[in-house]
């Protein structure tokens, strides 16, 4: 060719993989295609085609830990046939499920003397808890947070919803729904805030294995509020696209304690609309100069959208925003510097926990399991037990935030 570039076939792909003039869209394509392929692969092994995630069972120590009692306790129980029957395997250990650990707070909940003790939610007046995880930058540990906070207050006794609005599907895929697979005819958050035909919310809200927990899985389909919204915004029709999850949101708010909502890593009309219908705010912040400098370009413009979100008759009014350290290495000596800056600024709005780094969290992650479901064998004790004090401490200080938004 005269202008030096190499001949391309018909399908637009030179005669060198590595040559000039090559299509973008068809290389993209083929690549999306390949990986595809291999995580349908991945899936297939490690979860047959008809078959669906379920969650390990529980010792009866982890469960006593759950509960706030002694083993000893349950181990009386059982003996006295009270409460569920659990697995007793070898050496005479007892394993529970996650409904038996419900069924056994229901239980103990009914003899307790003082209400909430085993139940720890909503009570008459109290207003369900939406909770948004956010950041603008990837990489600072957010759908990790949100499913490790959803998924332990459930086994604490919550009725929690997870709601996955990251059009890339991690919180979704962590729970057993692949978009490509599992959500080919919709069934994400957006079939209920469209602006034409929206379906009801519950329409769309799947079971999890985690008893307690259900999901509005997410997959490309979110993107499309983000076309629709300019639009409705031009022809000045219905209602404002920030009222619409919390719209939603008043379907169900009846049958769940709290809400977790995984926002994208961007500041677009489905976040403010999310933002909008949130009764608290969580931002996890990873402690390198990057992250935080990348952070205060998402403060500065979250605050200025949402002022005028707040104008146009929006409620902007929280019960607590908390900034979370996530991915910490306490012996990294900058990042305890960046720590301690974030503390000089922003005081009690850091919580005081951190989620710690952790090879345990990753390697779990490879399997599409969290912390609290993949078995504690896998990994060494303490780099086990070390990763999963760090979550268990965040998530308790995030309950007792909750507790207090309903004046306990």
């Amino acid at each position: 060719m005269m202008d030096g570039t190499a001949p391309t076939d018909a399908s637009g792909t030179a005669d060198g993989p590595q040559a000039r003039g090559e299509r973008i869209d068809l290389l993209v394509g083929r690549h999306a295609a390949l990986l595809s392929a291999q995580l349908q692969e991945h899936r297939a092994r490690l979860f047959p085609p008809t078959a669906r995630k379920t969650l390990r069972k529980f010792t009866s120590g982890e469960v006593a830990d759950l509960l706030g009692v002694k083993d000893a306790y349950l181990r009386k129980l059982h003996l006295d046939g009270r409460g569920p029957d659990p697995e007793v395997r070898s050496g005479g250990r007892r394993y529970y499920s996650a409904e038996e650990i419900r069924e056994l707070r229901e239980m103990l909940e009914d003899g307790a003397k003082a209400p909430g003790t085993y139940l720890p939610g909503r009570r008459a007046g109290d207003h369900c808890q939406v909770i948004c995880v956010i950041n603008f930058k990837g990489g600072s540990a957010k759908t990790t947070t949100a499913a490790h906070l959803a998924q332990k207050m459930a086994l604490d006794g919550y009725r929690v919803l997870a709601i996955d609005l990251d059009p890339q599907a991690s919180l979704s895929t962590l729970h057993g729904y692949q978009p490509e697979l599992d959500l080919m005819d919709g069934g994400t958050l957006y079939d209920a805030i469209r602006y034409d035909d929206p379906v009801p919310l519950s329409a769309v809200i799947r079971p999890t294995y985690f008893s307690g927990l259900d999901i509005v899985p997410g997959n490309l389909d979110l993107m499309d509020f983000e076309h629709d919204t300019p639009r409705m915004l031009m022809s000045q029709e219905g209602e404002p696209f920030f009222t619409r999850i919390g719209a939603a949101l008043a379907q169900v708010e009846g049958d769940y304690d709290a809400v977790i909502i995984d926002c994208p890593p961007q500041l677009g009309f489905i976040s403010m609309a999310a933002l909008s219908a949130a009764t608290a705010v969580l931002v996890t912040i990873h402690p390198q100069m990057l992250d935080v400098m990348s952070m205060c370009q998402f403060l500065r413009m979250t605050s200025d959208l949402l002022g005028i979100v707040a104008e146009a008759g929006g409620n902007m009014t929280y019960d607590w925003m908390r900034y979370l350290v996530t991915r910490y290495e306490p012996g990294d000596g900058p990042q305890n510097q960046m720590v301690g800056f974030m503390r000089s600024m922003f005081g009690d709005h850091v919580l005081n926990n951190t989620v710690l780094k952790s090879t345990a969290v990753s390697d779990a992650g490879i399997t599409k399991q969290t912390l609290y479901e993949v078995e504690r064998t896998q990994f060494t004790r303490s780099t086990y037990e070390r990763a999963r004090e760090s979550l268990d401490a965040v998530n308790s200080e995030i309950e007792g935030l909750v507790q207090a938004a309903w004046g306990r």
